[in-house]
């Protein structure tokens, strides 16, 4: 009995993989989007985020169903319930990268965000695509030891985040007031989905090793 449950887990992490992939994509498009003033690929991620949605509802019926025919218990147990943690945050990541898009698409043809602050989000969002691949990687294999590139990722986004509010309100900022809540909204969307990622991998962390990591996410 105990292989085919083996299986299903294998199945569940393959799964939640997939959203990971989804969602760097999505969140590497709706950058470009930005950077590029390009509506057409704004709108692409915004309409693709109802297939990331729908997932994230099909991983948590494969593990309910886990749950109700193998009935498993300790270690296994929170193994299928972080499963079901874990697709609930991939499916918010692709919400946040859904954020950066709908900005992307309100404000066409207008640019968002001022060219001097361009190369800020180019790069939170190369970081946020790596931490979400990261994550899918570790999620298919939970054992294997983990990069230290997310963590990396995070703080170097979260860097990025104190280094756009710090732009914002200089004494010499000269920004509207329209561009400066749309820079910082957009820094917290992107801080956020790095967030989430670290939040998923604590808790696999936690069931491999039964240490409990401290933190923010």
């Amino acid at each position: 009995m105990r292989e085919p449950f083996h299986m299903e887990l294998d199945r569940l992490g393959g799964e939640v993989a997939e959203m990971c992939e989804l969602v760097a994509q999505a969140l590497e498009r709706a950058t470009h989007s930005l950077i590029e003033v390009d509506l057409s690929l704004a709108e692409q991620v915004i309409s693709d985020d109802v297939e990331i949605d729908a997932r994230r509802a099909e991983c948590e019926a494969h593990a309910f169903q886990v749950l109700a025919l193998q009935a498993p218990v300790a270690r296994d147990l929170r193994v299928v319930v972080s499963t079901i943690y874990a697709a609930d945050k991939v499916e918010r990541m692709g919400d946040l990268a859904r954020h950066v898009a709908d900005v992307a698409r309100r404000r066409h043809p207008r640019p968002v965000v001022p060219e001097e602050l361009l190369y800020r989000f180019a790069e939170m969002g190369r970081l946020g695509a790596q931490a979400a691949r990261e994550l899918g990687r570790v999620v298919l294999n939970p054992t294997t030891p983990r990069s230290e590139a997310m963590d990396r990722a995070d703080d170097r986004t979260d860097e990025l985040e104190r280094e756009l509010l710090a732009a914002l309100t200089s004494h010499d900022c000269d920004y509207d007031v329209r561009t400066a809540v749309d820079v910082a909204l957009l820094a917290r969307f992107y801080e956020r989905f790095s967030d989430q990622a670290v939040s998923v991998m604590r808790r696999i962390d936690f069931i491999v090793t039964g240490e409990q990591v401290h933190g923010s996410p």
